[in-house]
């Protein structure tokens, strides 16, 4: 009898996959295997539409212990015994349907992903997208995630240390939640996620099992959906943080020991993709009976105990003969487990329900799935935006603005002030490893025990993506590297959570095969690998797709913690450079700077131009500024880019307290440019201005242009055109969130 196609399209496979699964299986796949194979096949957990591309990035290095898809996590080696474990993932649909759950649950789900290696969680972050704060829903689901972030990593006790949050109308509907977690490991202690030994147990811990996110990775992760489907919360986990406290803690004593073989996190697809994967990677079969399986809910089938993703719950391959010394460990912690299976030599996934097989199927057909190489195009639409005449703008502010205005309303505007109220929501100073929290261009942390130190920071800018999607990518990656070059670390590795629409959409092909080939440039140019990451595809609301939005997660070293970097003036009376650019030259005041910016989109609606990086002299600049950084010649970095250089150099007044006086700069260019171009691989540094030569020297030497702009100094800001009191620009920076909610719900 034909499948419905409703069936298939529950669970978000096509009839050619679903005819492919007939062919390969050589008979139809009963109801539970059916699920299976849409869990395994989906976007989600198979990949199918990326993982060609993904192939392009560079994953090896001088400092990777385990590279980007071979663990939960990616790992560095940062010497002294230790090792970095890190991983970003996004868990947007779910947030989308229900804020607060959505948004908690993705918190605990990367937790588990980097303590499931044996890594103590030491740091979180995050990345945030959101529609307008001008609609009610975009500012219930904004304060509804920021609330689920802060309400689940405050109860584990895991500093939030940085992270990002823009506004823009591509994201209304769809908002995106990506969460990064960092943790500390012996690298002798790591655990795999592997199952090996034909006879050794599986064990599940933790939460029992109830029918919440059945559908989860293929439905909602998977697939478009629309505003009616915001009321299917079901598909949604709902998180509890005490007990993955617990679990956190249960999973690290084990590790210790020697009786585990594997360890795995149950998140997308649950117990399925836990056992099948951890199979698959030790290249053996699972016997599993889900009668065996703790259960929270009556009437559970075999198919809701295979695909439910409830949370706070751990696979443990243990060695047989040691089951009971984990099971009392687990209720040291107060913790339930139970023996659900036993690894097999034969490479099948068995389930039974008691005496009865469920499903069989070979385990190299479930993680097999359909590859896509697609032909992507660039839109009629972005060429005509790229095409744009930037030098027909008049160089003025909006009628009735000065340049004052301007620069007040663009460190007012959401996707530049201050993030503060977001981030004094967050315990940032537990564990007390925090040198350096929100709010600067990268956290800091320090590694105790040793002189080093680690710096973190997140970074995405789908504008520019969407315009230029190659150059964009690229300078994503650019920018997180160079945030974390301005703290004083050298970068070692990244991690990337890739967020776009439809990819069966050739636009949307175009803008994720062009990104990740931007990106990859940059990542070999910078010599940082990508350790490790996650693609969350079909992100579009009523046929509209999100601007494509790759997010990095930055990891930096520093070698001796005491020579951190901030953004803020120090002294009066420094000297403040620009690093990366010769503004005496026309060509650094050209219009071209303006395109895709935060002023062309804030102040006069536009989102238009043809936005490019220069990865030779962003190599050049990064390793002059670090250089300078671990020298100790430099007092304060900071990276510009958003809003341009007055943003930066108000933000470094702001940050320090401490006025700001230009030189005369004689540049021929536009004033607008000056101000607020966003032109790429620049920096703001400070020093003693006895040591300027000394710095300029360093540049010419590495071939980096470089600007004296001035001097720190005073109560006011004087820039160009712009003259306004400190006190006056950080009060527009620091209260613009707050009176941009305010507005919004005042309405108009």
């Amino acid at each position: 009898m034909p499948i419905d196609q409703s069936v298939l399209d529950e669970i978000a496979l096509s009839r050619t996959e679903y005819d492919q699964i007939v062919a390969r299986l050589g008979r139809a796949p009963n109801p539970v295997e059916l699920g299976m194979f849409g869990a395994l096949w989906s976007e989600h957990c198979g990949y199918k539409n990326s993982k060609p591309l993904l192939r392009l990035f560079p994953t090896t290095g001088e400092h990777v212990l385990v590279e980007a898809g071979k663990e939960n996590a990616g790992v560095i080696d940062i010497g002294d015994g230790l090792a970095i474990a890190m991983k970003i993932e996004s868990h947007n649909h779910p947030s989308a349907i229900e804020p607060y759950e959505g948004a908690a649950t993705g918190v605990g789900g990367i937790v588990r992903d980097v303590f499931a290696m044996g890594a103590r969680p030491i740091a979180l972050l995050n990345s945030l997208r959101f529609g307008p704060l001008t609609d009610a829903r975009n500012r219930y689901l904004f304060q509804g995630v920021v609330a689920g972030i802060s309400g689940y990593g405050n109860c584990l006790g895991i500093p939030n240390v940085g992270g990002e949050v823009v506004f823009a109308p591509e994201y209304n509907g769809n908002p995106l939640v990506n969460a990064m977690c960092v943790g500390l490991v012996d690298p002798e202690r790591m655990m795999s996620a592997k199952a090996s030994g034909a006879g050794n147990l599986l064990m599940i811990v933790g939460a029992d099992t109830g029918r919440d996110g059945i559908h989860g990775a293929s439905g909602l992760a998977s697939r478009s959906f629309e505003a009616e489907e915001r009321e299917l919360r079901s598909a949604v986990q709902v998180g509890n943080p005490f007990m993955e406290k617990l679990l956190l803690e249960a999973c690290l004593e084990l590790v210790q020991t020697d009786w585990l073989v594997g360890l795995q996190d149950l998140g997308a697809a649950g117990l399925t993709s836990a056992a099948v994967e951890c199979a698959a990677k030790g290249g053996v079969g699972i016997e599993i009976d889900v009668l065996k399986v703790p259960r929270r809910a009556r009437g559970m089938t075999a198919y809701d105990v295979m695909l439910s993703e409830s949370q706070e719950r751990m696979l443990a391959i243990v060695r047989q003969g040691h089951e009971a010394q984990v099971a009392a460990m687990f209720a040291k912690w107060d913790l339930t487990s139970a023996v659900i299976g036993r690894v097999i030599s034969e490479p099948v996934a068995r389930i039974r329900e008691g005496d009865a097989v469920v499903a069989e199927v070979p385990v190299d057909l479930f993680t097999d799935p359909p590859l896509y190489r697609r032909s992507g195009v660039l839109s009629e639409e972005v060429r005509a935006l790229q095409a744009f005449d930037l030098a027909g703008l008049p160089d003025r502010p909006p009628e009735g603005m000065s340049w004052n205005d301007a620069l007040l309303r663009l460190l007012g505007s959401p996707n530049i002030t201050s993030k503060r109220s977001v981030y004094r929501q967050y315990d940032h100073q537990v564990l007390t490893n925090t040198v350096e929290g929100p709010g600067g261009d990268a956290a800091v942390l320090r590694i105790k025990g040793t002189d080093k130190g680690i710096a973190l920071t997140t970074d995405g800018n789908g504008r520019l993506c969407y315009l230029n999607p190659h150059d964009g990518g690229a300078i994503v990656v650019a920018e997180a590297a160079r945030n974390v070059v301005c703290a004083g670390a050298r970068p070692v590795a990244l991690t990337d959570c890739l967020n776009f629409g439809n990819p069966e959409r050739p636009e949307v092909y175009y803008q994720l095969e062009a990104c990740i080939t931007g990106m990859s440039a940059a990542c070999r140019a910078l010599g940082v690998p990508v350790i490790s990451g996650n693609v969350s595809l079909f992100n579009e609301t009523a046929g509209k797709s999100i601007y494509p939005t790759p997010i990095v997660g930055m990891l930096g070293l520093l070698s001796q913690i005491e020579r951190h970097c901030t953004i803020g003036f120090k002294h009066p009376g420094d000297e403040v450079i620009l690093l990366g650019a010769d503004l005496s030259l026309p060509a650094c005041t050209a219009t071209d700077s303006l395109g895709g910016g935060e002023y062309l989109a804030t102040l006069h609606g536009l989102v238009v131009g043809n936005p490019t990086i220069d990865l030779d002299l962003e190599v050049k600049v990064q390793r002059l500024c670090i250089e300078l950084i671990e020298s100790g010649l430099v007092r304060s970095a900071h990276d510009c880019s958003d809003g341009g250089l007055a943003v930066t150099l108000a933000e470094c007044c702001a940050a320090g307290s401490i006025g700001f006086a230009a030189a005369a700069l004689g540049s021929p260019g536009r004033v607008d440019s000056l101000l607020f171009g966003e032109a790429q691989s620049r920096i703001v540094v400070s020093v003693a201005p006895e040591r300027a030569p000394e710095v300029e020297r360093a540049a010419a030497g590495a071939g980096v242009p470089v600007t004296r702009l001035g001097a720190a100094g005073g109560d006011r800001f004087r820039f160009g055109p712009v003259d306004l009191p400190v006190a006056g620009l950080a009060e527009s920076w620091e209260g613009g969130l707050e009176a941009a909610l305010a507005a919004g719900a005042a309405g108009p």
